[in-house]
């Protein structure tokens, strides 16, 4: 498409924009004066569905009425309420409902997933990612080594980029994976970089790390709800994700997992066990071994916090109405748009590290900052753009296709070159 640097432009595109009505079922936060401010942190806090409040007090209303016996007589009974959300969340990951639960946070989930897929052995013991991990993935798989009693200096092996470059190459993953793949017990990368943006081609390097004897795990908490991510297709052995970025339900909110279909009937699999994952025909007999439901679901430890479930369903729900693949073809638009304004203002005081191709990437751009410079992002901040700012030197704006509009968009490239201009 050929893009115009223009408020008339943006307008134009939001009238339309066939997702147009769904930023009217979202509050969006707005300064003193009442003016909707410009939003573009759903990669760090998703804003709130208005469907949120009615379907917690809905869980509010029947624990008033029936107490326990709402996990049964309640509107949406708590004992399957899980079962709720697995068809509409596989939909959004790309995954068959045998291989989705939600249940706990990302973290959790994470070691859960390493309990059963990371079986080290003298020979194979060491763990791939990126230089660059979100911290609590690295600080995950660090205690993983040293809780089997290696070394995380040796027994981890960190991507980084080329000399003088800021993104991974896929060939020098690959490549790496290829060069010491007899060592190599897991493969665990983000599929979408917390700070750079940065998409990771998942079937390719499942494909690579299996054929070398790895397991391959991905932390899908900046892809889930952002990108299409097809994960049966991916072939990996699991993925975690959180929901309250992207997936809108609030902070602190459950995450997800899969595990692919082919381990759903694999009982040898180790894990750690709890009743919730315990066979549902069964699991009251409390006097039971353990049986493992059949896929994902066998993971679960507890029974589920039924008010923030609630709050994933309402999200849910309005994911399936728009459909990802939707969201995605706007997040394209909305994303290009944004980077053509940006490059237009023509300043060598900021750059843009994310990649330009947008298969590489998410709804995120990732602007650095010439000398760390923090004083434009805390110009922006006060003049009404909600953005995240990143050490060293990262200001992260992320135009979620839900709820943000070309004209956001284009206010805020036309605040960033004022403040530009100011500083």
């Amino acid at each position: 498409m050929q893009f115009e640097n223009s408020k008339t432009f943006a307008q134009a595109m939001d009238q339309k924009d066939p997702l147009q009505n769904f930023r009217s079922q979202f509050y969006i936060p707005k300064n003193k004066d009442g003016d909707d401010l410009v939003y573009l942190t759903g990669n760090s806090l998703g804003l709130q569905p208005k469907s949120t409040f009615d379907f917690i007090n809905q869980e509010l209303l029947d624990w008033e009425k029936y107490g326990v016996e709402g996990h049964f007589h309640a509107k949406n009974p708590w004992m399957p309420y899980h079962e709720f959300l697995t068809k509409s969340m596989a939909e959004v990951v790309g995954a068959k409902p045998i291989e989705v639960v939600v249940m706990n946070t990302l973290s959790v989930n994470l070691h859960l997933m390493m309990v059963s897929f990371y079986r080290p052995t003298k020979e194979r013991y060491k763990i791939l990612i990126e230089s660059d991990a979100f911290p609590s993935d690295k600080y995950a798989v660090q205690s993983q080594i040293k809780f089997h009693g290696f070394d995380p200096k040796d027994g981890l092996i960190e991507l980084h980029p080329r000399e003088g470059e800021v993104l991974l190459r896929h060939e020098d993953i690959l490549q790496t994976i290829e060069d010491q793949g007899d060592e190599i017990a897991l493969v665990m990368i983000g599929n979408t970089n917390y700070y750079t943006g940065q998409a990771f081609d998942m079937k390719s390097i499942t494909t690579a790390a299996h054929a070398r004897g790895a397991k391959v795990g991905f932390d899908c908490a900046h892809g889930a709800g952002n990108i299409a991510l097809n994960l049966h297709d991916s072939g990996c052995d699991f993925a975690v994700w959180c929901s309250y970025k992207y997936l809108n339900s609030g902070p602190g909110s459950l995450g997800g997992v899969f595990v692919h279909e082919r381990h759903a009937h694999d009982t040898s699999l180790p894990r750690f066990e709890g009743w919730w994952g315990h066979n549902k025909e069964t699991r009251f007999g409390m006097r039971d071994g353990f049986e493992p439901i059949p896929g994902v679901e066998a993971w679960q430890l507890s029974n589920p916090p039924i008010l923030s479930m609630a709050a994933i369903m309402s999200s849910l729900k309005i994911f399936a109405e728009a459909k990802i693949e939707n969201l995605r073809t706007k997040s394209v638009l909305l994303t290009g748009y944004m980077e053509f304004l940006v490059n237009e203002i023509g300043n060598e005081s900021i750059k843009i590290i994310t990649p330009s191709n947008p298969n590489q990437r998410g709804c995120q751009l990732s602007i650095q900052m010439n000398n760390a410079d923090k004083s434009l992002f805390e110009w922006l901040m006060e003049k009404g753009v909600v953005a995240d700012w990143r050490e060293p030197d990262v200001i992260r704006v992320a135009a979620a296709p839900m709820y943000n509009s070309f004209t956001d968009v284009y206010r805020f490239v036309e605040l960033l070159k004022e403040g530009l201009q100011e500083q």
